[in-house]
């Protein structure tokens, strides 16, 4: 990786030192995919399936309904 970061730094682009400053701060999660092959997809799932829920029952007061309709959808 390190050569690549130093082949990118030569770049005259903007968006290219861009992405290797954002590879290179999450360079650890980077290399743990290659080690364990594990991601955070399903907590990243789950957490889009809340937002669009909060959405659809924006102004719902009964937290016990929320929840209760958030298990239903979660599982």
């Amino acid at each position: 990786m390190h050569e690549w970061y130093d082949k990118v730094a030569a770049s005259t682009l903007r968006e290219v030192k861009a992405a290797r400053d954002t590879i290179k701060l999450k360079e650890d999660q980077v290399l743990n995919y290659f080690v364990e092959r594990s991601t955070n997809a399903s907590a990243e799932s789950f957490n889009s399936k809340v937002k669009n829920f909060r959405a659809q029952l924006h102004g719902v007061l009964d937290v016990k309904f929320f929840m209760y309709r958030l298990c239903c959808i979660c599982g």
